[in-house]
Order: C-alpha cells, then sequence, then structure tokens
C-alpha cells in the first residue's frame, strides 16, 4: 500500500492540465467594468462571448472557452477580494434570494478572503449542491420531473427558456459536462486535492449564481410566475442508523476518539497524503458541530480510499487515475457502485469486496448509507441540494465519521493492534464487524413482517360484545367452514414445524405456539448475506413485500373497524343489519388472524429458502412466482372484503377457504424446495 505516498494527483493528465493549467494561459488581464455594469448587473453578453463552438455541430468547445474563460474568472476573483463583507452583501446578497441559500453564498464570499484550498473546495462543493437543487426549482416553473443528474438538468429546454442557451452553456463549462471543468464531480467523486481547484473557479460559480438571479427575476416579473422552493429532505427514524450507539461510546464520538483518529489519518494507507488536509478538515469540522461540513469532506474521501484498495486488490493501478473524460461521462454517478460489484469491466472477481468483508461488513454499510433506495442515500442527499446544511443531524455524522476510523484502524500499518485494542476504538470495530444490512429490500420485508405481526397481536386486546351475543346470531353457530380453514392451517403447519427453531414449537398446540411473534424474531435474526442478491430472489422479495403490506392493511382495518363498531354497538346506533354484520365479522377475525399469521411464517421461511435454493440448483422460479402472486391476489382481495365501506365478511370467508386450499396443495413442493435448500 505504498501507492498512498507516492500518488501525488487522482487527476490524469488531460483533466489535471483543463482544471489546474488551461485557464492561466490566457495572459491578458480583463477589466471587471466589462462584464459588470455600474448598477451591479452581470453583463452576460459579454460573458457568453467567451464561449467557443465547434465548427462541426456548433458544440461548445470547452478547451478554447476555458482558455477565454480564466482572465474572466480571475478578474471577478479580484473584485470580490477588493469588496468588504458588507459591500458585497449590499451588491449581491439580493440576488442569492432565489437560491433559498443566501447565508451559505455570503460565507462563500468569507472563505475567497482568505484562499484557504481545503476550505474553497469544501465551498464550492456546498455551492454546486445548492445551485444545482435551485435550479431544479427553476426547471418545474415549466417542467414537471426534474432531472436527477446535473449534467441532464442544465442540457434541459426548459432552463434555457428561463435563462438562455447562451447563459446555459456557460455553466457548462465549469458544471455539468465531463468535458469541460467538472469541478462538481471531481470534488464529490473525491479526485481532486485542496491545492488542485483555483480559487478562481469558485469565485467565477458565486458570480454566476448572482446573475442568474437577476436573470431569473426579469423571467419572473414578465410571466408573473412565482418561484417555489422544494421541501428539504428530512433524515427519519434516526434510530434505524444507529450502527455505533452511544450505548458502545460514552459520550458518542468524544475529543479522545476523534484525537485518535487524527493520529490514524497520518499513519493509515487508507488516506492519500495528498488528501489528508480533507480528513483533518472533517474531523474538525465535527468537533466544531458543522456536521454536514464533516460528512460533505468524509463522503469523498472514503471513495477515494476505497479506489485505492480496488486498483490495489484488482491490479489495476490505472484506475486511481478514472477521472478522464470518457469515464466521467458514463458512470460518474455510480463510481462507488462500480467498486463495489461483484464482476469487474472484464468479468473477473471483484476483490475489494472480500477485502472489505472481513473487518466490517463495508460493503453492506456503503450500500446502505449510500445506496438504497429505501436508505438515507446520504451522498445523493447532499450532493443534489435536497438537505437543509443547518439542520443535518449529528447522529448521521456520527455514523459515518465512526465508520471512517473503522477503516483507517484497519487499514493502518503501523501499531495496528494498539489502535484496535484501544479502549475507545475497540467498540468501534466490535459495532462495524457485526452489521448487517438494514435498507436492503430483503432487511426492509424483515421488518415489514415483524411490524405486521405486532398489529395482528393487538387483535385480542380489542373490545368485543359477550360471546352469547354472537351465538344468538341465525347463521353462525355450527360453522363446518370454520373448522376445515383450522384443520388445513393445523396440517400446513405441521408440515413447516421440522424447518423451524425447536424451541418455538409445541407439539400439544402447533398453530398457536408456531405462529407467533417469537418464532419471527428468531427467523427474522437469521443472518442472510444481501451483497449481490440474484435478480430471481430480488423479484420474488418484491412480491413477498406486497403480500406483507396488504396483510397489515387488512390487520389495520380489521383494528379500525371493531373499534368503530364496538362503540356503536355499546350507543346502540347501529341498525339490524350492521349489527349482524358487526358479529359477523367477529366471528371471522378469529379465523383471520391464524391465516394472516400463517402467511406471515411462510414469507419468512422462503427469505431462507428461495436465497438457498437459487444458489444450489436451478428452479422454475417464474411457476414460483405465479404462486406467489396468487397469493398476493388473495390478500389484496382480503384489503377490499374487509374494508370499512365494503364490510363483506362472508366473502372474506370463501376467499380465505380457497387460497388455503391452494397454499395445502402446493405444500408438498414447497417441502421439496426446503429439503433442497437444506
Amino acid at each position: 500500500m505504498a501507492l498512498s505516498d507516492s500518488v501525488t494527483t487522482c487527476l490524469s493528465p488531460p483533466v489535471h492540465y483543463v482544471i489546474c493549467k488551461l485557464g492561466f494561459e490566457k495572459k491578458e488581464t480583463c477589466d471587471i467594468n466589462n462584464i459588470l455594469s455600474e448598477n451591479g448587473e452581470v453583463c452576460w453578453q459579454a460573458v457568453t462571448e467567451c464561449v467557443c463552438y465547434l465548427e462541426s455541430d456548433q458544440s461548445v468547445d470547452y478547451i478554447k472557452s476555458i482558455r477565454l474563460l480564466g482572465p474572466v474568472c480571475e478578474s471577478v476573483n479580484l473584485h470580490f477580494k477588493s469588496l468588504t463583507k458588507e459591500q458585497f452583501v449590499i451588491q449581491y446578497a439580493l440576488w442569492f434570494h432565489w437560491t433559498n441559500c443566501t447565508e451559505l453564498f455570503l460565507e462563500v464570499f468569507d472563505v475567497l478572503q482568505y484562499t484557504q484550498t481545503t476550505e474553497v473546495a469544501l465551498g464550492l462543493m456546498k455551492l454546486t449542491s445548492c445551485l444545482e437543487r435551485a435550479l431544479g426549482d427553476v426547471y418545474l416553473l415549466i417542467g414537471k420531473d426534474c432531472p436527477f443528474l446535473l449534467r441532464d438538468l442544465l442540457a434541459s429546454e426548459q432552463l434555457a427558456v428561463v435563462f438562455g442557451q447562451a447563459v446555459m452553456n456557460v455553466l457548462k463549462v465549469f458544471i455539468g459536462s465531463p468535458y469541460g471543468l467538472n469541478l462538481r464531480n471531481v470534488l464529490w467523486h473525491g479526485f481532486a486535492s485542496p491545492q488542485e481547484i483555483p480559487a478562481k473557479y469558485c469565485a467565477m460559480l458565486l458570480f454566476l449564481t448572482a446573475g442568474l438571479g437577476q436573470l431569473l427575476q426579469t423571467y419572473l416579473l414578465q410571466t408573473k410566475c412565482i418561484l417555489v422552493h422544494r421541501p428539504y429532505v428530512i433524515f427519519v427514524s434516526l434510530e434505524e442508523l444507529d450502527v455505533f450507539p452511544g450505548k458502545y461510546l460514552t459520550t458518542n464520538l468524544d475529543n479522545e476518539t476523534l484525537s485518535i483518529a487524527e493520529e490514524l489519518v497520518k499513519l493509515s494507507s487508507f488516506v492519500l497524503k495528498t488528501m489528508l488536509p480533507f480528513w483533518m478538515a472533517a474531523l474538525t469540522a465535527f468537533k466544531q458541530s458543522r456536521y454536514a461540513d464533516c460528512v460533505i469532506l468524509l463522503l469523498p474521501q472514503l471513495e477515494v480510499g476505497l479506489r485505492l484498495l480496488f486498483t490495489t486488490t484488482n491490479k489495476c493501478p490505472n484506475r486511481l487515475l478514472t477521472a478522464e473524460v470518457k469515464f466521467l461521462s458514463k458512470v460518474s454517478y455510480d463510481l462507488l457502485l462500480t467498486m463495489l460489484a461483484k464482476h469487474l469491466d472484464n468479468e473477473e472477481v471483484n476483490q475489494l469486496p472480500a477485502v472489505l468483508e472481513e473487518p466490517a461488513m463495508a460493503s453492506e454499510f456503503l450500500w446502505d448509507f449510500l445506496n438504497h433506495q429505501e436508505g438515507p442515500r446520504i451522498r445523493d442527499r447532499l450532493s443534489h441540494g435536497e438537505v437543509n446544511l443547518e439542520a443535518f443531524p449529528r447522529e448521521v455524522a456520527n455514523q459515518i465519521v465512526a465508520f471512517g476510523i473503522t477503516l483507517l484502524c484497519r487499514f493502518s500499518d503501523k501499531d495496528k493492534f494498539a489502535f484496535k485494542e484501544h479502549v475507545v476504538i475497540k467498540p468501534l470495530i466490535n459495532c462495524a464487524s457485526c452489521y448487517r444490512s438494514r435498507f436492503h429490500p430483503i432487511s426492509r420485508l424483515k421488518k415489514q413482517v415483524l411490524e405486521c405481526m405486532k398489529s395482528i397481536n393487538l387483535w385480542p386486546e380489542l373490545p368485543t360484545v359477550p360471546e352469547e351475543h354472537i351465538q344468538t346470531i341465525k347463521g353462525l353457530e355450527g360453522n363446518a367452514e370454520a373448522s376445515t380453514l383450522i384443520l388445513m392451517i393445523f396440517e400446513v403447519v405441521s408440515q413447516l414445524q421440522q424447518y423451524m427453531p425447536q424451541n418455538c414449537c409445541s407439539s400439544d398446540d402447533p398453530i398457536n405456539s408456531v405462529l407467533t411473534e417469537r418464532l419471527l424474531i428468531e427467523l427474522c435474526n437469521m443472518r442472510i448475506r444481501t451483497l449481490y442478491s440474484p435478480r430471481p430472489v430480488l423479484e420474488i422479495v418484491v412480491v413477498l413485500r406486497k403480500i406483507s403490506t396488504q396483510c397489515h392493511q387488512v390487520s389495520e382495518q380489521v383494528i379500525a373497524s371493531s373499534e368503530l363498531r364496538y362503540k356503536q354497538w355499546m350507543n346502540k346506533t347501529l341498525r339490524s343489519r350492521q349489527r349482524h354484520n358487526y358479529l359477523r365479522m367477529l366471528n371471522s377475525i378469529k379465523f383471520l388472524s391464524p391465516v394472516l399469521r400463517l402467511i406471515l411464517v411462510l414469507i419468512t421461511l422462503e427469505l431462507f429458502n428461495i436465497h438457498l435454493i437459487c444458489k444450489k440448483s436451478p428452479f422454475d422460479y417464474q411457476q414460483y412466482l405465479k404462486f406467489l402472486k396468487s397469493v398476493l391476489q388473495y390478500t389484496e382481495n382480503l384489503v377490499t372484503y374487509t374494508s370499512p365501506e365494503k364490510n363483506k365478511w362472508d366473502e372474506a370467508m370463501e376467499l380465505t377457504n380457497k387460497a388455503l386450499i391452494k397454499i395445502r396443495k402446493i405444500s408438498d413442493r414447497k417441502l421439496m424446495l426446503m429439503q433442497l435448500a437444506t
């Protein structure tokens, strides 16, 4: 891993030239008065005239444009340095209001006064993310679905209508195009070190943002439109993100832990020496309670470290310098996914996940926090400006920093054992080593099943009328169908018992002893490997989740109807037909409860069996999907029949009887599948 000491840049020679040299080649100075009017408005014509176009197809000639815009950027940077904060606020603050992040842009001005390279890079990352969000809000003045990628947003007709195509081409030179400076991507993906980002480009983007605000005001006045800002995404259920909980850390990440982390940064081969300032700045930001800044700085560095491991373990050092135009133009938005993929481009097995799995289950952690659709998707939220930076939760930053510390420790060449055994580091290592995915579809299904079972377990506590009232209703006594239902449930449960934990079963009462929350908890606690789940497994999980959702909906409807009808019964406000229907409902839910619980147990067992079967032997999963979809159809119909609008309890029981017959018929085949799995 000596590579971490020898690497001086992660920018390939062509990209390094474009960012660090091209904009400095033209030595002529640009008079600020040529691009800024006396009343403080950006002279867009003068700026757009610096953008050149190829003769062949009239697309932007990025090389010539960057060369011509270099002196303009320098002039803007010097202009800003000549202003006091008060002067800048008076002249420009109004034009940042459209971004809904005025204070952030004022902070960037402060940073430019001191030209601290790390802070400039951080300011540029925050500026581009907030600018992208604001441009998305403008897009929605005309369009409907805002593009996810910045380059698609900048290329949209909607923004060209508002700002003009020439203005959008200026923006493309700086951000959004892999053929231009591409400042956003090279920073957010960790290719650029602090000293490789010229401050004048940050100043120019600040200037352009103000100019966009001026153009937007004109457009809004002409069209009488009102710019509406989309609400920020709020991280909910923070307890689900609690991988490194406070119970293992006296005061979470205290100063002692952070001090050790600073030592590890200097020693770990996970850190490129050119990137060390970013790591130190991230830890400083955490100490200062600037949690968004901390994570913004740290996420690209985690990607750099992983890329270093990726290139080393897979023996492809050239991939460390993959900030190439042709590469970034295709997959710049999912470089991390590429590194965590099962196979390389040449179909050979990717060695990186194997290196990461042993110490920290890092692959699953990264997928959970960054990529899974139902996870927090922290990098997406931050890089696309979707979260309020001022309200970024400490809990999330705590997890990212703690995870980073485990990687630093794992790949420290010196005193590795001493660090791992340190009283404040060891709990972090222990937490990471037993990490299980929380946001993979399989993990979410487990959560759904347990929540549904909790809901069904409330049924026995529901208020109900005395049993004798039910028995007096004609047609409810001596229900032969009910006995048949119980018998079928008994048969299926008896067949499944051999595949369940023995401590959860009782031969005396298999239905009530097996179909329990305790069993589901035990089954859900069993580990299932989620990384690289085969497509058939994921397709089956989609259907299983839909079934679970419908079961939960039935349970919630039963609870709501029971409570309402009981209240109406006691108040004697039910008509004769409603009373009869209510009593039929009470009779029906006695049998629906074990049926729904049986379905939940079957769902949970499928998670293990299908995953194992797909690995061991091929099987006709399309036929199996057909069966599962028939169960889904049953639960969907059950939702309809048990809804307050329908209240068709006799039909619900008839439907349930048919579904159980189908489940029992395939039980032999299921047993064969389970034997294959075990």
